[in-house]
C-alpha cells in the first residue's frame, strides 16, 4: 500500500513538473509583463536600425504585434546570428520573429510554429560580372552569405527545409568557396568592389535585395531563384502552451488584416503566409 502511495505520488509530482516546464515560457512573459524577440541589427527591410537609432523593419513591427496581442511589452535583443541559430537560448528569448528558415538541423533545438513569409533565395552578382548566369556557374567561385543561414547550408549542399523533406534540392555545382559575414551589408560592400576583387556573388533573400537592386546600379540578379524560403516563427522546443499561443496569435494578425497590412508597408507586397 504503502510503495503504491508512493508511487501514486511520484507520478503526481512527475505530471506537476511536466506542466510547469510546459508553460515556463509563457509563465514568465505573462509575469514579467515582457516579451523578449531576438532579431538581427542589420538585415533590411525586416530590421535595422533607423535615422533615430531605432530598431525598424518588417520583422520589428510583426514583433511589436505579437507583444501588443500579448498584452505585454516588448524587448528586442541583437546578438550575432550564430547566437540566434544556435537556439539552447536558456531562457534569455522568448522567440525569433526573425526570418528564420526551417530546416532538419534547427528543428532539433526549435520548434516553428507558424510561417509568416516566403521568399526565393537568390544569386546577386557585381553587374560588370559576365561569368555567372545560374547556380551551375557558381562552382570555383567565392561566394558571401550569412553566417549559419539557410544559404550556408545550400552551398554545402546538406540543406533539408522542413515541411518540405519530399522536395530535394538540386545542387548543380562543384567545390564553391563559402565566405561567411555577420550581416548582408558587408558582403554586399566587398562584391561592389568589382567581379572577382573579394567576392563573386553573394546568396541572399530577394526582398531583402530588391532595394539594393532598385538603388545600387553595381549590382545584378544571376539566374532563376534557387529555391522557395519559408520563413518560421522560431521558438525553443519543449512549451506546448507557448507553441500554442504563438500559433493563436498569429492566426488573428493573418485573419484581420495585420500581417499582410505591414507586408505591405514594407515589401510593397503581401508576401505573408496565409
Amino acid at each position: 500500500m504503502k510503495l503504491h502511495l508512493l508511487l501514486a505520488a511520484g507520478v503526481a509530482f512527475l505530471t506537476a513538473s511536466i506542466q510547469v516546464l510546459a508553460g515556463a515560457t509563457l509563465d514568465r512573459i505573462e509575469q514579467k509583463k515582457e516579451l523578449v524577440g531576438v532579431l538581427m541589427e542589420s538585415y533590411p527591410p525586416f530590421s535595422f536600425l533607423n535615422e533615430e537609432n531605432q530598431l525598424d523593419g518588417f520583422d520589428v513591427d510583426v514583433a511589436k504585434a505579437v507583444a501588443d496581442r500579448l498584452g505585454v511589452r516588448l524587448r528586442l535583443e541583437t546578438p550575432s546570428w550564430d547566437v540566434i541559430a544556435a537556439g539552447r537560448w536558456g531562457g534569455r528569448y522568448d522567440i525569433c520573429i526573425c526570418s528564420m528558415t526551417p530546416s532538419k538541423a534547427r528543428a532539433e533545438v526549435f520548434s516553428f510554429p507558424v510561417e509568416y513569409y516566403a521568399s526565393p533565395a537568390v544569386i546577386v552578382v557585381n553587374a560588370e560580372d559576365q561569368r555567372i548566369h545560374s547556380a551551375r556557374d557558381l562552382s570555383g567561385k567565392k561566394v558571401g552569405l550569412t553566417s549559419a543561414s539557410s544559404y550556408e547550408s545550400y552551398l554545402q549542399k546538406n540543406l533539408v527545409i522542413e515541411g518540405a523533406e519530399d522536395t530535394p534540392l538540386e545542387y548543380p555545382f562543384d567545390n564553391v568557396q563559402i565566405a561567411p559575414y555577420d550581416t548582408d551589408n558587408v558582403a554586399f560592400h566587398d562584391l561592389a568592389l568589382g567581379a572577382g576583387v573579394r567576392l563573386d556573388a553573394i546568396l541572399t533573400n530577394l526582398v531583402t535585395a530588391q532595394p539594393r537592386l532598385a538603388q545600387d546600379q553595381r549590382f545584378k540578379l544571376a539566374g532563376e531563384p534557387l529555391y522557395a524560403e519559408p520563413n518560421s516563427v522560431a521558438i525553443e522546443k519543449g512549451d506546448a502552451e507557448w507553441e500554442a499561443r504563438v500559433r493563436e496569435v498569429f492566426a488573428e494578425l493573418k485573419r484581420d488584416g495585420t500581417l499582410s497590412g505591414l507586408s505591405q508597408k514594407w515589401i510593397g507586397a503581401d508576401i505573408s503566409s496565409r
